[in-house]
């Protein structure tokens, strides 16, 4: 076991050499832009929980940019109002098996968003939404609720200072260490059956703000060496005893991993993902430098710059500026003097304009705000859609690949272990995943503009034309392209008339009447 934990530790220690390149970055891009955060890296920086973080911030742009981004992803991707994802049959079944098999995935689909809808999804996703938008890497930790919560699903943001990830040789995160510190309460509440030493339950007895160091490794299995999945052990390291002083705390095997980690978007041999809040960190420096000139040439404009002539009469500390005050001075000195400044700062105000729109546009805050007109026609959704999916179109699919797929899939595994939901796989052979939500069904609708233009079009050529429409299977289409519920659309066979009983050659029917 030592030997066990000894390699692992050297692993993390190797993987959390990799990212300190980063966390001067990642500081400079959450001080700018999203000061309320926790710090990037404890050990480099110093923990300062509750302190203030935007003691030199003096432009909002970017914070307000990165929230109003933050809250479109939430909007777009998994908005908590909506059904944002669902099952659908996959590509190996038949038509007719394709019909019976929809009531049956519709009822696991709601079964899985009523335990979203019941757990802290929307909070923590939105700051991992937060984290994505500003250091262009964010983790989620997705674990099973105790038995008897009012849900099975519990969700926890884990800040980038304590993850350190790797990335396989096909470009997935599949290695995540986590080092974190945790008292013997947090202890015993996330890790109830851990066999705590003595010696060490009572120190922790006796300070209770004694936390011990404990690191969670998940990495894949060797799927030739019998079975894939997830192995996952943690421990609590002893930095000075090493591994002679450290003791296992869980064990186990998942068959997806707890951590969910995704990227805004990469460069080729990196593995962490970079940020908007990267790209437009110039003009976001400079425009808060320029509103920091602004302020202190305001202040120069109340105050002024003054000078006197030392007589010997003057005392410049009981001078105060303020209105209404009384300055004495002797009889024939100049007294105060103010200096007059070498000019005004006004071309600033269209530097700070240019900077403002740039970072804006760099967020996307321009291009993804609310549209203030109230009332649009159709033809304006479908292209207001069409522009935000176009926009987010390259974003949408690295999330797509590293987030929704994984978070769905491990929901599913879930509650089919509980024995919530029917025991099938989810292998897009029989059963596949369907993304619901207003970035997914960009492009549904641009197909149902399609197909409208069409029935238009063959409406001016008359009857005959608009014979070559089957109605009733447009009409089924239009339900699945648009999402409608299963139980909602007839199928075929129910729509065929009544037969009429069968004529024998005579033009009698069968009974002979």
């Amino acid at each position: 076991m030592e030997q066990q934990l000894e390699k692992l530790v050297r692993r993390y220690q190797k993987a959390a050499e990799r990212k300190q390149y980063w966390e001067p970055h990642w500081k400079e891009c959450y001080e700018y832009a999203f000061p309320l955060r926790e710090n990037v890296s404890s050990e480099l920086y110093g923990g300062d929980y509750g302190a203030k973080k935007n003691l030199c911030l003096y432009d909002g742009t970017a914070p307000d940019a990165v929230d109003q981004l933050a809250s479109s992803l939430l909007s777009e991707l998994t908005p908590p109002w909506a059904k944002w994802f669902g099952l659908k049959p996959g590509s190996e079944l038949k038509p007719q098996e394709q019909e019976q098999i929809a009531p049956t995935l519709e009822n696991t689909s709601e079964i899985m968003l009523q335990n979203f809808e019941h757990s802290n999804f929307a909070v923590e996703i939105h700051q991992c939404y937060l984290d994505l938008v500003t250091a262009g890497t964010a983790c989620l930790m997705f674990e099973e609720a105790p038995i008897g919560s009012a849900t099975a699903f519990h969700f926890y943001a884990v800040p980038l200072r304590e993850i350190a990830i790797e990335e396989s040789a096909d470009g997935k995160i599949d290695t995540t260490f986590r080092c974190s510190k945790l008292n013997l309460d947090g202890i015993r509440t996330r890790f109830s059956e851990a066999q705590i030493p003595g010696s060490l339950a009572d120190r922790c007895r006796e300070d209770r703000d004694y936390q011990l160091k404990v690191i969670e490794a998940v990495l894949p299995r060797n799927c030739n060496a019998g079975g894939c999945g997830y192995s996952y052990t943690a421990f609590a390291w002893d930095e000075n005893g090493g591994a002679q002083d450290s003791f296992i705390l869980r064990e186990g095997v998942f068959e997806t991993s707890p951590f969910i980690n995704f990227r805004w978007l990469k460069a080729p041999g990196e593995i962490y993902g970079r940020s908007p809040v990267m790209k437009a960190l110039p003009d976001i420096k400079t425009a808060n430098k320029v509103v920091e000139l602004i302020l202190k040439n305001a202040s120069i404009s109340v105050t002024g710059i003054w000078q006197a002539d030392d007589d010997g009469i003057l005392n410049p500390d009981n001078i105060k500026l303020i209105p209404g005050a009384i300055i004495p001075k002797a009889v024939g000195s100049k007294g105060l003097t103010p200096l007059a400044a070498p000019g005004d700062f006004d071309l600033s105000q269209l530097i700070l304009n240019d900077l403002r729109q740039r970072i804006n546009h760099a967020l996307l805050a321009d291009r993804l705000a609310q549209i203030d007109t109230p009332n649009m026609t159709a033809t304006e959704v479908l292209e207001r859609s069409a522009e935000i999916a176009r926009i987010l179109g390259a974003a949408f699919g690295r999330l797509q690949s590293e987030l929704l797929t994984p978070l769905l899939k491990r929901a599913f595994y879930i509650l089919r272990r509980r024995g919530d939901i029917l025991n099938f796989d989810l292998d897009g052979k029989i059963v596949d995943l369907q993304y619901k939500s207003p970035l997914a069904l960009a492009q549904s609708r641009k197909d149902i503009g399609n197909v409208t233009e069409w029935v238009k079009m063959l409406s001016s050529f008359g009857a005959d034309a608009l014979a070559a429409v089957d109605v009733s299977e447009a009409s089924r289409w239009l339900g699945r392209t648009l999402c409608v519920p299963a139980n909602l659309i007839r199928e075929a066979e129910e729509m065929l008339p009544t037969e009429q009983p069968a004529l024998d050659e005579g033009g009698e029917n069968a009974a002979g009447m």
